[in-house]
């Protein structure tokens, strides 16, 4: 005999297979956690954005694993105009982010696995509406609202960086 519990459990279990598909944060808030922003180090290498108006260099913070990507930039109260957080993907893949518990509106800047910039969607603070491309991505490039217009960083342009050229098969 199948229990309901055993149902909600085979329920909740198929949409963990489905969840791929979007990288959501699942990172749970209340007052039994505390609300601090995660800090990564900053990549020694600057990534590049060869825009238009020339090579622009970013300070880059690296979300590789799954709960870096979870966390990303909630809770960060400030990001500098040259600073950003590279969220590298282990495929090219449908994804999708939300703004819950981040206070700064943000570009999200979404890049192929060649690096050239796929679409750049605005993040506005706090909202849990899912903010995704058309197109599936293996690299999204979190700045500074404003950021993306002001340095040229448009549809098409490639960004640089040792993370990017290893996905595209050259890892200098």
């Amino acid at each position: 005999m199948i229990t309901r519990k055993s149902l909600l459990a085979g329920a909740f279990g198929a949409a963990l297979l489905a969840a791929p598909a979007f990288v959501v944060s699942l990172v749970p808030t209340g007052p039994a956690i505390a609300q601090e922003a995660m800090k990564l180090p900053t990549d020694a290498e600057p990534l590049i954005a060869a825009t238009a108006k020339g090579d622009v260099p970013f300070r880059i913070e690296i979300a590789d694993e799954p709960g870096e990507r979870s966390m990303g930039l909630m809770f960060r109260k400030d990001l500098a105009d040259d600073q950003g957080m590279l969220f590298v993907f282990e495929q090219t893949q449908p994804v999708g982010f939300w703004m819950k518990n981040t206070p700064l509106p943000l570009d999200l800047v979404f890049v192929g696995p060649d690096g050239k910039v796929l679409d750049i969607l605005p993040g506005t603070p706090f909202s849990e509406a899912v903010i995704a491309p058309d197109e599936p991505a293996r690299f999204v490039l979190e700045l500074k609202a404003g950021t993306a217009a002001r340095t040229g960083i448009a549809d098409g342009v490639m960004l640089k960086h040792r993370a990017i050229a290893a996905a595209a098969g050259n890892p200098g």
